[in-house]
C-alpha cells in the first residue's frame, strides 16, 4: 500500500503580525497604537467590514499580552488554547481562522532576559513618549563549536582519593566554557531602541524588546525588559487613573467663592471656580474634609484614546496671620455669620 507524506508545514507565526501591519519585533507599546489606528478606520460604526475588524480585534487579543504572544510565536495559532482567549472569543478565531489552535509542545530554550529600569516623569506617562536608549547585548560572532573538554555536557566529572581504595566523584561546572557546553566567540553589540511609552502606563510597567538580549548557544535570546519607575512630581500624585492636588486657599476664599488657576500635565489652563454660595469646610476629625472632583482631567485609561480618570482637589484653608480683628469687622462678621450657640448659665466665681 503506498503511504502518503502527511509531513506538516511549520506554523505560520506572521499571520496576527501582518494582520495589524507590525512587525514580529514590534513592542507591546507599538502593537496598542496600530490596534487603535485601525480600529478607527476599520470599525463598523465608521462604515469597515465588520468581519475585517473582528479579525484585527482576534490578532490583538493575542499580541497584546506577552504570554499570549510567546506562544504564537513559537506555534502559531496552532499553540494557543482556549484559555489563551477572552469569553466569547472562541468564535472569532473558529469562523476567521479556522479554529487552528492546538497546544504546542515547548520551544527552544530561551536565554536570561536583561532587566533595566527606566524612571519616568508623570508627565511622560500623561502625554506618552518615545525615548531612544542605547543598549549593549554579547553577539555570536561565527559557529559555536562543541567543547572539548566537556564534550558539550558544560559539566565535568573529576576524581578525588579520599582514603585508602577509597575514590569520590566531584562533578564540577566545565570552566573551559563557562558550562555552556560550547566555545563561542563573542563581541559587543550597540543597539539603540526606540522605547515608547504610551498615555496612561504606571509605575512598575514592563515594555519589552523581544530577543534583543546577549546571544547564547543552542538558546534563543532572551528579553531586554524595561521597567517603568515613576518619579515623584512636586503637584500632582497619583492613584491608578486618577490624580489629586492639593490647594491652599485663604478664609475669604473659602466663604466668599474662589477662582484660581491648574498648569495640566500638558500645559493646558484649566481655571476653578466656586459655585454662587459655596463654603469651603475646613477639614476635622469629625467632617469629611472639602474635596472638588473634575471629571476628565485625570490619567488617560491605558487602552482608550479619549477616557481619563478623575482629578480630585483637597482645599486646605489658611486663616489670617493677624492676631487681632477691629471692631468694625467683628460687627460686620456677627452680621454676615450664624450666631454663636448660646452660653450656657453658671455661677461666677471669684479666683
Amino acid at each position: 500500500m503506498h503511504m502518503q507524506d502527511e509531513s506538516r508545514e511549520p506554523p505560520n507565526t506572521t499571520e496576527l503580525y501582518e494582520i495589524l501591519g507590525v512587525g514580529k519585533k514590534a513592542t507591546t507599546g507599538e502593537i496598542k497604537k496600530a490596534y487603535h489606528k485601525l480600529a478607527l478606520v476599520e470599525h463598523p460604526d465608521k462604515g469597515g467590514d465588520a468581519e475585517k475588524f473582528k479579525k484585527i480585534q482576534a490578532a490583538y487579543e493575542v499580541l497584546k499580552d506577552e504570554e499570549k504572544r510567546s506562544k504564537y510565536d513559537q506555534g502559531g495559532l496552532e499553540g494557543l488554547d482556549g484559555s489563551d482567549m477572552p469569553e466569547g472569543a472562541d468564535d472569532i478565531f473558529s469562523a476567521l481562522f479556522g479554529g487552528r489552535r492546538r497546544r504546542q509542545q515547548a520551544g527552544p530554550r530561551k536565554g536570561p532576559d536583561v532587566k533595566h529600569p527606566l524612571k519616568v516623569s508623570l508627565e511622560d506617562l500623561y502625554n506618552g513618549k518615545t525615548a531612544k536608549l542605547a543598549v549593549s547585548r554579547d553577539k555570536i560572532v561565527g559557529k559555536p563549536e562543541q567543547c572539548r573538554e566537556c564534550n558539550g555536557k558544560g559539566m565535568i566529572v573529576r576524581l578525588r582519593q579520599i582514603g585508602p581504595g577509597m575514590v569520590q566523584q566531584i562533578q564540577q561546572q566545565c570552566s573551559a566554557c563557562g558550562a555552556t557546553g560550547f566555545n563561542v566567540k563573542k563581541e559587543k553589540e550597540r543597539q539603540v531602541l526606540d522605547v515608547v511609552i504610551d498615555r496612561g502606563m504606571k509605575n512598575g510597567e514592563k515594555i519589552k524588546f523581544r530577543g534583543m538580549s546577549d546571544e547564547h548557544p543552542n538558546s534563543e535570546p532572551g528579553d531586554i525588559i524595561f521597567v517603568l519607575q515613576e518619579k515623584e512630581h512636586a503637584v500632582f500624585t497619583r492613584k491608578n487613573n486618577d490624580l489629586l492636588i492639593k490647594k491652599e486657599v485663604t478664609l475669604y476664599e473659602a466663604l466668599c467663592g474662589y477662582k484660581f488657576v491648574i498648569t495640566h500635565l500638558d500645559g493646558r489652563k484649566i481655571v476653578v471656580t466656586s459655585k454662587p454660595g459655596e463654603i469651603i469646610k475646613p477639614d476635622s476629625g469629625q467632617a469629611e474634609p472639602f474635596i472638588k472632583v473634575i471629571n476628565g482631567e485625570g490619567m488617560p485609561k491605558q487602552g482608550s484614546m479619549f477616557n481619563k480618570g478623575r482629578l480630585f482637589i483637597f482645599f486646605r484653608i489658611v486663616f489670617p496671620e493677624t492676631n487681632s480683628i477691629g471692631e468694625a469687622e467683628v460687627a460686620l462678621l456677627k452680621k454676615a455669620l450664624p450666631p454663636a450657640p448660646p452660653t450656657p448659665s453658671f455661677d461666677e466665681v471669684s479666683i
